[in-house]
């Protein structure tokens, strides 16, 4: 059951009190997988997935039958910058394909077994320019937080959240510069297929922002520089390690969400593992602060939860084998 969010105060309190895996599913999973009809290791990480996955279940025999992935859009005020190769406007016309059925997620998510939500925050209304003023006011910010906290499904087995929002991974660099130090070139990719010229320019303002808006805090760091759907899926995130629902993180965008909770509390994405990464060139670098190794590494680039929804597949794969396959003693088959 998920604690009312009735102010920034309470998601931290939440979070903090947040339950850890079940340690005796957990422990039976391990015990299981000891004794089925492999040899030791040899199904490699996928045995481990499918131990941590049991701990998180609080089921040493668990199954993936009711996996969700929710995309959270929201427009940036910091477009105005000219730091994307892409109009604003697009936001809102991807919504509709997301609707329609017709974008990659759409197809991705069919083809998981996952049911797929959208959730478009306030497109009219972009975020501040945050080299201007604070992206969000506290209200706004709880506002996202807990669009995000209301989407997950109490009944899903495992989530992928992703996002839609043209200029935003110019915000998720800049919490990335905000939260682990360093250069703003250090963070700055091309996005969506910005020149040189536009990486130079999102460079600047990337540093400009992180500049005026110094901070040690994860929520003020999302607040100050992020946007409403990165703020979103922080929300789901923190609502999924309540619920002990596991998480699959998609690409950078998603990732810089994943690390302000990350800040919060050092265990906040123990329920996480990384489907992928992207080629957006920090993405590698945000997943190795979190010590997160990714299940994928194909050059995707487009957001939407693509990564993470193409993982889901992988951790079906990781359970379907623990809990599907025989014993040594329930084969007949000698273990030696």
């Amino acid at each position: 059951m998920l604690p009312e969010l009735n102010d920034l105060n309470a998601f931290r309190a939440a979070l903090a009190a947040a339950p850890g895996p079940d340690a005796t599913a957990a422990q039976g999973a391990a015990e299981r997988n000891g004794q089925l009809t492999k040899p030791p290791g040899a199904l490699g990480r996928l045995e481990d997935l499918a131990i941590w996955y049991a701990g998180w279940r609080g089921d040493a025999r668990p199954q993936i039958a009711a996996p969700q992935v929710i995309v959270f859009a929201g427009n940036h005020g910091v477009t105005a910058q000219g730091v994307s190769a892409f109009p604003s406007e697009v936001t809102v016309q991807m919504v509709m394909n997301f609707e329609h059925g017709g974008a990659a997620i759409n197809q991705l998510a069919r083809a998981a077994g996952a049911t797929m939500n959208v959730h478009a925050l306030d497109l009219d209304n972009p975020t501040a320019d945050f080299t201007q003023a604070p992206a969000m006011t506290e209200a706004e910010l709880l506002d996202a937080l807990r669009t995000g906290w209301q989407a997950v499904d109490p009944q899903a087995d495992l989530l992928v959240v992703g996002e839609m929002g043209i200029g935003n991974t110019t915000p998720a660099a800049a919490i990335a510069c905000a939260l682990f130090g360093g250069d703003a070139a250090d963070w700055t990719g091309r996005g969506t297929g910005v020149d040189d010229a536009g990486l130079s320019n999102k460079t600047r303002v990337v540093a400009e922002g992180v500049a005026l808006h110094k901070s040690e805090d994860g929520l003020e760091i999302l607040r100050c520089l992020g946007g409403r759907e990165i703020a979103a899926m922080a929300g789901a995130i923190a609502a999924a390690r309540i619920l002990r629902i596991p998480v699959i993180l998609d690409g950078f965008i998603c990732t810089a969400a994943a690390a302000c909770l990350w800040r919060l509390s050092d265990t906040a994405l123990d329920h996480a593992v990384a489907g992928h990464q992207s080629a957006e060139a920090a993405h590698g670098a945000v997943l190795a602060k979190l010590g997160k190794e990714p299940l994928l590494s194909l050059g995707l680039r487009l957001g939407e939860g693509s990564g993470g929804a193409l993982a889901i597949n992988i951790l079906k794969s990781a359970v379907a084998c623990h809990s599907g396959m025989a014993t040594f003693a329930e084969a007949g088959v000698s273990d030696g």
